[in-house]
C-alpha cells in the first residue's frame, strides 16, 4: 500500500501534494429554511470551497421521543434539551437533499453527506452522491459501515471520540467490506473545541500509522486551528459554516460566517503556495539581492606593490568585491595598482 495515499472523490484527487480539500458541513445552520439553506451553499461556493456536506438523518433514525434524563443533554450549547428537541430542530429534510446536490452542481461543486443510519445510505445512493462521511459519533456503529462500504465509496471518518484500537476496528471494517479508498479525520468531539485540545499532530500520525489520506473536521472558534493543520499536512478541511451567527442555529456559535470562510479559503491556499516542496535553489526574487552579502573591499587607500593586511582590506557589504572566503588567500599578497579607498576588490588587483 502506497506510504502517499489519495483518494478521488468526483474528479478531485485527494492527499499529500495535492490542493487540500474544502469542506463546508451545513448542518442543521438552515434553521429549517429551503431558502437559507440555499443561500449558505452560494455563500461556501464563492468563498471557494471545494465541497459542500449535508447530515442525513432524521429525530426517529437517530433516538426516540422520550424526556427521561437518559435523552436530556446536561451540557454545551445545547443544554437542556432533548436528543429529539435538538435533532427535529437540526435535521434537514430529506426532500431537499436532492435538489440542493443539483443546485452545487450547477455551480460545479461536489455535494455529500453523512448518514446517521442504514436507511439513509440507501437514500444517498439514490441521489448518487460521490463520496460518504462517517460522523465521529458512529465510527463505531459497524453495521452502518458495513452498509457504507459495499456502496465500494470513498468514505471519510471523523475520528473524535474514537480510540486507536476502535479507528484500526472501521477502517478494517470498511476495507474488508468494498471500501478503498478511505479517509480520517482528526476531531475534537466538543462543541465549541478549545485550540489547546487540538493536538493537531495527530493528523500525520493518522496518515502514517494507518496509511490513509489524513485532515481535520475542526469545531473550534475561529479558523487558525484548521490553517495551521494545513501547515501540518491536513489534505482535508472541514469547517461548518453559517449565514450569521447571530440568527443562531444548532452549530451557529462554532461555523464560520461567508467573509471568514473567504478568508480562511484564501489562507489555506496561500499556506500551501508556501509549503512548496524541498528547495535549495535561490528564486529570482531572492537573486537580486546577493548584492547585500558581504564581499572584499578595499578601505584604505593603497599603492602599486602594497601588502594586502587587515587594516587596508575588510570584507563588508555590498556584495560588489570579490567572495568573502578568498580573504585569506588575499591577505600578504601585493597590489597590482594603486586601489583608491572604497574600491571592490577583483582578482585583477592582486599580484
Amino acid at each position: 500500500m502506497s506510504l502517499r495515499p489519495t483518494i478521488t472523490i468526483g474528479s478531485r484527487k485527494i492527499g499529500p501534494g495535492q490542493p487540500t480539500f474544502i469542506v463546508a458541513e451545513i448542518s442543521g445552520n438552515h434553521n429549517k429554511s429551503y431558502r437559507k439553506a440555499v443561500q449558505i451553499i452560494d455563500a461556501a461556493i464563492a468563498a471557494g470551497v471545494d465541497a459542500i456536506k449535508l447530515q442525513t438523518y432524521t429525530p426517529d433514525t437517530l433516538t426516540i421521543n422520550s424526556d427521561k434524563k437518559w435523552f436530556r443533554i446536561s451540557q454545551g450549547p445545547w443544554k437542556g434539551k432533548t436528543l429529539y428537541e435538538l435533532y427535529q430542530k437540526a435535521y434537514t429534510p430529506w426532500e431537499w437533499q436532492a435538489r440542493l446536490k443539483k443546485h452545487a452542481a450547477s455551480r460545479g461543486v461536489l455535494l455529500f453527506s453523512t448518514p446517521f443510519d442504514e436507511s439513509a445510505v440507501d437514500f444517498l445512493q439514490g441521489l448518487r452522491v460521490p463520496a460518504y462521511k462517517v460522523a465521529s459519533f458512529e465510527i463505531v456503529d459497524i453495521g452502518l459501515l458495513k452498509k457504507i462500504a459495499q456502496t465500494k465509496k470513498p468514505v471519510i471518518i471523523s475520528r473524535g471520540l474514537a480510540s486507536l484500537s476502535e479507528i484500526r476496528l472501521a477502517i478494517r471494517t470498511l476495507r474488508r467490506f468494498g471500501t478503498k479508498q478511505i479517509a480520517v479525520l482528526h476531531c475534537i468531539s466538543d462543541y465549541p473545541a478549545d485550540p489547546k485540545d487540538m493536538n493537531l499532530a495527530t493528523i500525520a500520525d493518522l496518515r502514517k500509522r494507518f496509511l490513509v489520506v489524513s485532515g481535520l473536521s475542526d469545531h473550534t472558534v475561529g479558523t487558525t486551528t484548521a490553517i495551521a493543520a494545513v501547515a501540518l499536512g491536513a489534505s482535508i478541511i472541514e469547517k461548518h459554516v453559517t449565514w450569521k451567527r447571530s440568527e443562531g442555529g444548532p452549530d451557529a456559535a462554532f461555523s464560520l460566517e461567508p467573509q471568514e470562510l473567504r478568508e480562511l479559503v484564501q489562507a489555506v491556499r496561500e499556506v500551501e503556495q508556501a509549503i512548496g516542496q524541498p528547495n535549495y535553489m535561490v528564486s529570482k526574487r531572492e537573486e537580486k539581492n546577493k548584492i547585500f552579502r558581504r564581499s572584499l573591499f578595499v578601505v584604505k587607500d593603497m599603492k602599486r606593490g602594497e601588502v594586502f593586511n587587515k587594516k587596508n582590506l575588510r570584507s563588508i557589504r555590498p556584495g560588489y568585491g570579490l567572495p568573502i572566503k578568498n580573504l585569506d588567500k588575499v591577505l600578504g599578497r601585493r597590489a597590482t595598482q594603486a586601489i583608491p579607498a572604497g574600491t571592490p576588490l577583483a582578482q585583477s588587483h592582486i599580484r
